[in-house]
């Protein structure tokens, strides 16, 4: 099937097509005709299966056959849980939408509300934000949803994970009834099915494989180490590789982010470290400096593990593992991306470790291929997780009373046959 049978306007099909895309992808085959058709959407698919042009497209080709909206006014929202993946969809809608005209506008924190307050002064299109500062735009009136025809929930489990329950519900509260609302998620939990029942209206429902499609195109491996500086050392060896042309370090924490770059820099790598506590300008250049090369080696934490998308990452590298089993397929999809292979490489050291490595074996079905590194070696294997760890006491004589603060109190209580256990 080629984009040109899923009956979009011409000008979304010549845009698709100047991008170089062919043939559209498992998600963007099923969802499309369903957004067409005015239907709500459940749809579970991994980042990298192409779900913002499922979403997308279709909302391009439904805006072009309508009239504008007033200011401030959306016909279209789209909510995403972070700053980088609300402005990659935001380029995926003027890349799209470039033929069509339309006005698009994003609505982000860590920002200048200036730039935002002009764009929602005039009449509008389509919004992609984030939820804390489009909830500020309700409350101040410069945010009008009582025209929206269409409310998209991007990575709507990320948004749970994150704390933005409440806010969704405000901003959907806020919309018509009778508004198209799209629910992608990775993951498809009974949270988030009770989520969506109180959002959707008879929806649809759509379950693309992204777990294999992502990890197919990925070689993973797992090395052990003997604690910090042993892991240092495996990184600083491995960022030498020449077949390392761009990779993402993980780490657990904004602090350890900060402290890797900085080491991988004084090993003379051109390295940045992307956390939540960075402002949006710094996250922006950051992001920048990467797609254009000018950085090799991205030390993030899981703010950059979902929607991140930057070409040509060939190694994604868990310096620390994922506390989820989950975030693990999100943090390694971001290499083996549009048909390159990738490889994904994770440390491991300590009890923690072990079992954090036995769940997400669990999780993806296979076990990672053991490898060393000639003259860095571990000097002590991973142990095996324990299973059903429990703590035993000796067993203490029990003696029985019959309590009561009254007589009759303890009478009633011998009388109905209650007695209460007491452990010395």
């Amino acid at each position: 099937m080629s984009f040109d049978n899923l009956e979009l306007h011409p000008s979304i099909i010549k845009a698709v097509k100047k991008c170089g895309y062919t043939r559209p992808t498992p998600i963007q085959v099923k969802a499309i005709p369903v957004v067409l058709a005015g239907r709500d959407l459940i749809a579970s698919a991994q980042t990298g299966t192409g779900k913002t042009a499922a979403f997308m497209l279709p909302i391009l080709h439904g805006l072009s056959q309508g009239k504008r909206g007033r200011k401030g006014a959306p016909r279209v929202l789209v909510l995403s849980p972070t700053r980088e993946l609300a402005d990659q969809v935001t380029q995926a809608t003027r890349t799209y939408g470039r033929y069509t005209g339309l006005k698009s506008a994003v609505i982000l924190g860590g920002v200048s509300y200036k730039p935002q307050f002009k764009a929602l002064s005039q009449p509008i299109d389509l919004v992609v934000g984030t939820p804390g500062r489009l909830i500020d735009h309700l409350e101040r009136g410069s945010l009008d949803l009582s025209m929206l025809e269409v409310l998209v929930l991007d990575e709507a489990d990320r948004m749970l994970d994150m704390g933005f329950k409440r806010d969704v519900e405000k901003i959907s509260a806020a919309a018509p009834a009778d508004r198209q609302t799209l629910l992608f998620t990775a993951t498809l939990d009974r949270s988030m099915e009770q989520f969506a029942s109180r959002l959707l209206r008879n929806p649809e429902r759509i379950d693309v494989a992204g777990r294999k499609l992502t990890l197919d195109a990925v070689e993973q491996h797992l090395y052990v180490a003997d604690g910090l500086s042993h892991k240092k050392r495996l990184l600083f060896h491995m960022a030498s590789d020449q077949d390392l042309t761009r990779a993402i370090v993980f780490s657990a924490t904004k602090r350890a982010a900060d402290g890797l770059a900085r080491d991988l820099r004084r090993q003379g790598h051109k390295a940045v470290a992307l956390h939540g506590d960075m402002s949006q300008a710094a996250r922006n250049r950051t992001m920048k400096d990467m797609r254009r090369g000018n950085v090799k080696l991205l030390v993030a934490t899981d703010v950059a593990a979902r929607g991140l998308d930057v070409s040509g990452i060939s190694h994604v590298i868990n310096f620390d593992l994922p506390r989820a089993a989950q975030d693990y397929v999100h943090r390694i999809g971001r290499t083996g991306r549009a048909g390159a292979r990738g490889i994904a490489i994770s440390f491991a050291s300590g009890g923690d470790d072990a079992l954090q490595l036995q769940r997400i074996e669990r999780f993806i079905g296979k076990r990672l291929s053991r490898e060393e590194i000639p003259g860095l070696e571990p000097e002590v294997p991973l142990a095996s997780p324990v299973k059903n760890v429990r703590s035993f006491r000796p067993r203490r004589q029990k003696k029985r009373f019959s309590v009561g603060l009254k007589a009759n109190a303890g009478s009633k209580a011998k009388r109905q046959g209650r007695r209460i256990r007491i452990v010395k």
